[in-house]
């Protein structure tokens, strides 16, 4: 964990030891709209206390869940009011991204957008993000809310189920969890190179084929003079 983050994550943990459940609602939403706060040492060390006797299991997953929906209903609100127009403007200024490109993964999300929200709330980082563009798409508010509320739930029962498991080494969580941000951020960052590489190639195939044709009608034109 970063050092910066030491103080932040130490009073989150101060806070759900004085609130018990409804802190850990209040840590939960916070870390959705800040997701450098961990949810994997909000989460486990809730279970931990439940497993103490602090709080009971089943509230402090209900409360989680309470604050992981109050945070995406935010971040979608925050799309809604982005809107489509700014989203397309930026994207477009993004190095090889085409119209074209925008419009295709609109379309993907206008038709797997509950898969979307419900997957990407038990994906690291994008648990939070996903919400932005299903504000954006103006996707309806009742299945968002039912499969933010599904998602949030499984993620928080696993990681406040896995500290009250553990007990006092709830903070074995973390590692874990860390592990798996790897292979998720490696399997993006794979995605990503390769879709660049097939942009990349796209381009230079279509200078390539346009070169001979403008060359073939200069000539036709060099011709037609003579």
């Amino acid at each position: 964990m970063s050092n910066l983050l030491e103080p932040i994550v130490q009073a989150v943990v101060t806070l759900v030891g004085a609130l018990g459940a409804p802190g850990v609602g209040i840590a939960v939403a916070a870390e959705n709209l800040f997701p450098p706060i961990p949810s994997e040492v909000i989460l486990p060390s809730a279970g931990f206390a439940a497993a103490s006797g602090s709080m009971g299991l089943i509230s402090a997953i209900v409360w989680a869940t309470l604050g992981s929906l109050a945070g995406a209903l935010a971040l979608y609100a925050l799309g809604a009011w982005f809107g489509r127009a700014r989203f397309y403007f930026l994207a477009a200024k993004i190095p090889f991204v085409k119209e074209a490109d925008i419009k295709r993964a609109e379309a993907w999300f206008v038709r797997r957008g509950p898969l979307a929200v419900l997957v990407g709330r038990i994906v690291p980082v994008v648990r939070s993000l996903i919400s932005i563009p299903a504000g954006i798409e103006r996707m309806k508010l009742l299945p968002f809310t039912v499969y933010t509320a599904i998602g949030s739930a499984v993620w928080n029962s696993i990681l406040i189920g896995a500290g009250y498991a553990l007990g006092a080494n709830w903070a074995l969580v973390e590692e874990w969890i860390s592990r798996y941000q790897l292979i998720v951020f490696a399997l993006a960052g794979v995605a990503l190179v390769v879709w660049a590489v097939k942009k990349w190639t796209a381009r230079k195939a279509l200078v390539s084929t346009a070169k001979p044709r403008h060359m073939t009608k200069s000539v036709r034109k060099t011709s037609s003079i003579s």
